[in-house]
């Protein structure tokens, strides 16, 4: 036997699978930012060792 009349939470589930998917879409943003700022600081820090030796 079938349900009638509209679905239970399917608005809801979308709407949140949408909001997990920008705030892990944000983090993974954020977490490649840092680490391109990280790698940044420790080339420019070998950069200035070398040229002191």
């Amino acid at each position: 036997m079938a349900k009638k009349g509209r679905e239970k939470n399917t608005t809801n589930k979308a709407k949140h699978s949408k909001l997990i998917a920008q705030k892990k879409n944000k983090i993974k943003t954020k977490d490649a930012e840092r680490k391109a700022k990280l790698k940044a600081i420790v080339e420019l820090a070998k950069a200035k060792k070398t040229s002191e030796s």
